[in-house]
């Protein structure tokens, strides 16, 4: 028998071992199971920023999209881009409290490291529990994907350090419609409303909490009716654009026109954050995803200035690890 040979009979049995064991109600190993952590203690909610820059451009001082939300304990992850793993151990998050994971749409930036995140937390010891994960038509294929191109490590792993499938413990969900409920669990409901983001479409996701409620809005056009869908929300989470900066991100990228004109036709201007956040009546603004949002001379003071024209509430100008108490 070949090695190849060797290797596929070896994963079969690996996973008829893993099916077996999930028939017998031990989905869970016990070894693992008697050293799992406990949740964190404490009650609250606070929007962690693990990664604000938007693109997928490494390097810089902010890192690539993501956030995490914290109810109760709770961690709930909204989007994944390269190197949210690292900054959830920065930012002191507990893997084992992630209950969820929400992608707002596919592109890189955003779902990069999704496979990788629920795979690190395995890595780690700490995945003892389901986690769901939540996104646009094509995250259940792309999980599906990710087991295969890791499956010789996986099964390896499985054997080697007596491991449960991985696979076994992350329940992936199509979004397919519109708009809608997504999820309720230990007090925290998701909604999920399709906004432009061309040439594609995002989801917003809008969490109500017992400490309040936050709208995070992934990446999108200018679209005044994603005010409705954010009505009198506590926290608003907004991506911006700075126009005065497009036209260096294009040259630094060795970009086109065709690329200047999807940053300014996908995205929001920091004057539309404006109106959408008074539209929406949001008690606060948190600015994320910053396009550009790598550049020096584009301070905290210009994003304030250009979103306050038409926006009277208090305005946080994001920065990687921040932490925003949510209070209702």
């Amino acid at each position: 028998m070949n090695n190849h040979a060797r290797f596929r009979a070896f994963d079969r049995r690996t996973l008829l071992k893993g099916t077996a064991a999930a028939a017998a109600g031990m989905l869970i190993d016990p070894a693992f199971a008697a050293t799992a952590p406990q949740a964190s203690p404490g009650k609250g909610a606070k929007l962690v920023l693990l990664g604000t820059k938007g693109g997928p451009r490494v390097g810089g001082k902010r890192a690539n999209p993501a956030n995490a939300l914290v109810v109760d304990g709770n961690a709930y992850i909204i989007d994944a881009g390269l190197g949210v793993t690292a900054q959830c151990v920065k930012a002191g998050l507990n893997l084992a409290d992630i209950r969820a994971i929400f992608i707002s749409h596919m592109h890189s930036d955003h779902e990069l490291e999704f496979g990788n995140l629920v795979y690190n937390i395995w890595a780690a010891g700490a995945l003892h529990r389901p986690i769901d994960a939540y996104g646009p038509a094509g995250l259940e294929a792309m999980a599906a994907d990710f087991w295969r191109l890791n499956h010789m490590d996986i099964a390896t792993r499985m054997v080697d350090e007596g491991r449960v499938d991985p696979a076994s413990l992350l329940r992936t969900h199509d979004f397919i419609a519109r708009q809608g409920h997504v999820m309720t669990q230990d007090g925290v409901s998701v909604t999920a409303f399709t906004t432009p983001h061309p040439p594609i479409e995002d989801l917003a996701y809008r969490f109500e909490t017992p400490h309040g409620s936050i709208v995070i809005t992934g990446d999108t056009a200018y679209n005044p009716a994603l005010a409705d869908f954010a009505r009198d929300v506590d926290v608003l989470v907004h991506e911006v654009l700075y126009v005065p900066g497009v036209d260096e991100l294009v040259k630094r990228a060795h970009g086109t026109s065709t690329f200047r004109n999807h940053l300014i036709n996908s995205h929001t201007t920091a004057e539309q954050v404006g109106m959408i956040a008074t539209r929406a009546r949001a008690k606060k603004l948190v600015l994320t995803h910053f396009v550009p949002g790598d550049m020096d001379w584009i301070t905290d003071d210009m994003w304030r200035q250009a979103v306050a024209r038409h926006y009277k509430g208090e305005i946080v100008v994001g920065r990687d690890l921040m932490e925003v108490p949510l209070r209702g």
